[in-house]
């Protein structure tokens, strides 16, 4: 088995889980592709414990059956971008806060290796947002949202947007959140947006700081072609994937669609959305 492994430098307080999972993958004859960034990091913490690592790579040419992903929800989000469009599963492993997209604690990292070989896991399927747009010429596809937001002190912006073809509204706010139902309890659930089921075939357009009280959130089929001219009195405003920013000037167009490849989750039996959501968000204490 073959497993590409990402994750966050601050890993200090994680030595002894992550020794024993190391240990675990060489025993079982696994081979690792290691980011350099954490292999920078983790070789100074327990070097002689790396043993299985075949390749340590910056860039994502690299093939696995697997990826882990150590640390949070932003951790995980580079993680998908580090996968890109080659459709393996990715295990999030919290060792952050939230961690709404991981499936298991740094604490159970030694059993890991074993639950991997025994299969004894299903595989989620995400869908991604594709930002068309030639300012966008890094990764343009977003696992949990994208997010257009006036310039800091600038004033609201106006987000006219079309629906298929067809005037929608015209979003008068601090700005307009597009979101996946993976990124629903992220940015989205902070400004009021709905919780979405992940794998839910749709969007959530949420307003941020609407000017007008009749401007809720709207969930649409995520076939839908989103398409947003973003007008307002300042001369650039932001757009931001999954929190990566850029700057566009006031007038430009940003088209959304589905993108033609999922981001694969594994998902560790007993975990589900319900009691993520139970667990996570502090329901029924």
């Amino acid at each position: 088995m073959k497993i590409a492994v990402y994750g966050s430098r601050r890993q200090e307080n994680n030595v002894e889980p992550l020794s024993a999972f190391f240990d675990a993958l060489a025993l079982a004859g696994a081979e690792i592709v290691m980011h350099r960034k954490l292999y920078d990091c983790l070789s100074h913490l327990m070097l002689p414990r790396l043993s299985a690592v075949r390749r340590v790579v910056s860039d994502p040419d690299f093939d696995a059956d697997l990826a882990i992903s150590i640390g949070g929800d932003g951790t995980f989000l580079r993680t998908a971008m580090w996968v890109a469009d080659k459709q393996i599963p990715i295990l999030g492993v919290n060792a952050g806060h939230l961690g709404f997209l991981s499936s298991a604690s740094t604490d159970m990292l030694p059993e890991i290796p074993a639950i991997l070989a025994s299969g004894d896991f299903s595989v989620s399927r995400r869908s991604l947002l594709q930002v068309i747009s030639p300012s966008i010429d890094s990764w343009p596809f977003a696992l949990n949202e994208v997010a257009v937001m006036k310039e800091e002190n600038a004033s609201m912006i106006s987000a006219k947007t079309d629906i298929n073809g067809a005037f929608l509204a015209d979003y008068r706010a601090d700005g307009l959140i597009v979101s996946t139902p993976t990124g629903s309890t992220a940015y989205n659930l902070s400004v009021g947006g709905p919780v979405l089921q992940p794998t839910a075939p749709v969007w959530s357009l949420t307003p941020i700081a609407a000017h007008s009280l009749g401007m809720r959130p709207l969930v649409v089929s995520d076939d839908a072609e989103i398409d947003i001219r973003v007008e307002g009195r300042a001369h650039a405003f932001r757009i931001a994937l999954d929190g990566r920013p850029c700057t566009l000037p006031i007038g430009s167009e940003v088209k959304l669609r589905k993108a033609a490849f999922p981001i694969l989750i594994i998902e560790l039996k007993g975990r589900t959305f319900a009691s993520t959501l139970r667990e996570k968000l502090h329901w029924n204490e």
